[in-house]
């Protein structure tokens, strides 16, 4: 195994202070070629489809099912039929490199304080008009410069990080399904967890195999609307519901986050609505984030959340008995702490993504012995 050099591993530590990075500046930590080294995309068949007369294919990754056309390509962009068999263009070539604090992600149940090795390729599913990395996410593998860079490479450079968890994240990691469940593998070999930051738009069968590798799943439940999802991301919210329920019934350790988008997502009543259906079909332990927007992509003509906005949403939640709800994207806020559930005292205490005091002691508040929902050790 090449080791890695401390130079290099200041470097990816570095990484980690922007939202995107152009991969040129990890290329000596990985080991890997450039894109312009390489000059090619990736070759790799896709799961999740099956094959059609006419060598036409039919995508199952996810609910939009495209059928395409031999020489066409998915409405992600970054699967491609070749033939009559779909491949896809980005397995092992990430665009996209940091170490970053898990509360970045944001899992604020999942190993607090510890650093997550991130990653992402090209390409989405969906298409929101607020997309804060829409750089990467509304691009085709062929625009971007990436690394080649194989699973088990992903998980050396995280081992010698000393990254607990490999994040897959800052695009959509369902159209990557195959690099995804891979580096997971070659994680778990090295005692490295897996954890997916995603829109929940997946169909159950590739998302059950997932996550027999992952040991979190965070989904941006981004309104409680259809019109919402239809207009303002192009997918729907009925199969993220079905996602959310399934990875309740496999018992896969969940947060969910809200971007709240003044005018759009932020009524009362609906954060009133999500909060209730959350408590009802997930339990009231699952965290719930409500996080500030800030003007982005196609939404620049916006003004940022209200940070009273965001208490509102947090109170609401609070009402219909979720019992760790949070405040996003505004540093300090007190409720980005998190309470014990019984005595409500401080039992982690955070400022933006840097954990200030813990007073956890094997996963039980210190003060009154509640457990506390997550994954701690």
């Amino acid at each position: 195994m090449e080791k890695l050099s401390r130079r290099d591993f200041v470097k990816l530590m570095a990484l980690g202070a922007g939202a995107a990075v152009c991969p040129l500046a990890a290329r000596t930590a990985l080991g890997g070629e450039t894109k312009a080294d390489s000059g090619r995309l990736s070759d790799h068949e896709a799961l999740a489809y099956e094959k059609l007369p006419d060598r036409k294919v039919h995508c199952l990754l996810c609910p939009r099912g495209c059928t395409v056309s031999d020489g066409e390509r998915g409405y992600c962009g970054v699967r491609e039929n070749r033939g009559g068999t779909y491949r896809t263009l980005v397995y092992a070539r990430p665009c996209a490199l940091h170490v970053d604090p898990i509360e970045k992600k944001p899992l604020f149940h999942f190993l607090p304080g510890t650093m997550a090795f991130s990653l992402a390729t090209a390409g989405c599913n969906v298409e929101c008009k607020f997309c804060q990395n829409w750089q990467i996410s509304q691009s085709r593998p062929e625009d971007l410069d990436s690394v080649v860079c194989p699973p088990s490479r992903i998980a050396e450079i995280a081992q010698q990080a000393g990254c607990p968890t490999i994040a897959y994240t800052y695009n959509e990691p369902t159209v990557f399904h195959e690099y995804v469940l891979d580096c997971a593998r070659e994680g778990n070999k090295k005692g490295l967890r897996s954890v997916v930051i995603s829109n929940g738009f997946i169909n159950a069968e590739p998302l059950k195999n997932l996550c027999k590798e992952l040991a979190a799943y965070k989904v941006d439940l981004k309104a409680f609307s259809e019109e919402f999802y239809r207009k303002t991301v192009g997918g729907e919210l009925g199969p993220v519901l079905k996602t959310l329920q399934l990875l309740k019934e496999l018992r896969m350790h969940t947060e969910t986050v809200t971007l709240l988008i003044p005018g759009l997502n932020d009524s009362p009543e609906e954060v009133r609505q999500m909060a209730a259906w959350v408590v009802k079909n997930l339990g009231a332990d699952v965290p719930m984030h409500f996080t500030r927007f800030q003007p982005n992509y196609k939404m620049t003509n916006l003004s940022p959340t209200p940070v009273a906005a965001l208490e509102r949403a947090r109170d609401i939640a609070k009402a219909q008995g979720v019992r760790y709800a949070y405040v996003g994207n505004v540093a300090g806020h007190k409720y980005e702490n998190t309470y014990c559930h019984k005595c409500d005292k401080k039992i982690i205490g955070r400022y933006s993504f840097r954990i200030l005091e813990t007073h956890l002691r094997d996963g039980h508040c210190e003060f009154c012995g509640a457990s506390i929902p997550g994954v701690w050790s």
